[in-house]
C-alpha cells in the first residue's frame, strides 16, 4: 500500500473509531491557505479539531510527538479560518485533539494541546 492510501485508510479507521465513541464528524480534510485539518466534529458540546497521526512503529518517535508546536500552530490557524468561514459563534467551546495510531492501536488524546495564537 502506498503512503497516501495508507494514510487515507487510517484516517477512515480513526473516523469510525471516533463515531463509535460519540463524535459527530462534520468535515474531513478541511483545506485552506493555512494548511489542513484532518477532521472536524462535535463531541460533548465542543467543536473539535482532530489531527490524525499514524506510525507503523515508534522507531522514529510516537505519532503524538509528531504533532509539535509548529504543527499545532498551523492547525490553530486553519481552525481560525474554519470558524470564520462557517460563522461559528465566538462562545462555541473548541478543543484540539490528536488521534495517534501506532502498530494498529488507536489512542484518542482529548485536549492534546491548547490554542496556539499568532
Amino acid at each position: 500500500m502506498n503512503t497516501r492510501k495508507e494514510g487515507k485508510f487510517w484516517e477512515d479507521e480513526a473516523a469510525g473509531y471516533l463515531r463509535r465513541n460519540g463524535v459527530r464528524i462534520r468535515e474531513q480534510n478541511f483545506r485552506c491557505s493555512q494548511g489542513e485539518i484532518d477532521m472536524i466534529g462535535y463531541h460533548q458540546g465542543c467543536l473539535v479539531f482532530f489531527e490524525v497521526k499514524y506510525r507503523r512503529d515508534e522507531r522514529f518517535g510516537s505519532p503524538r510527538e509528531a504533532v509539535d508546536f509548529y504543527k499545532q500552530r498551523r492547525i490553530c490557524r486553519c481552525a481560525d479560518v474554519y470558524l470564520y468561514q462557517k460563522r461559528i459563534p465566538a462562545q462555541q467551546p473548541v478543543r484540539f485533539d490528536v488521534v495517534a495510531i501506532c502498530a494498529g492501536r488507536i489512542d484518542w488524546i482529548q485536549n492534546a494541546f491548547d490554542y496556539r495564537g499568532r
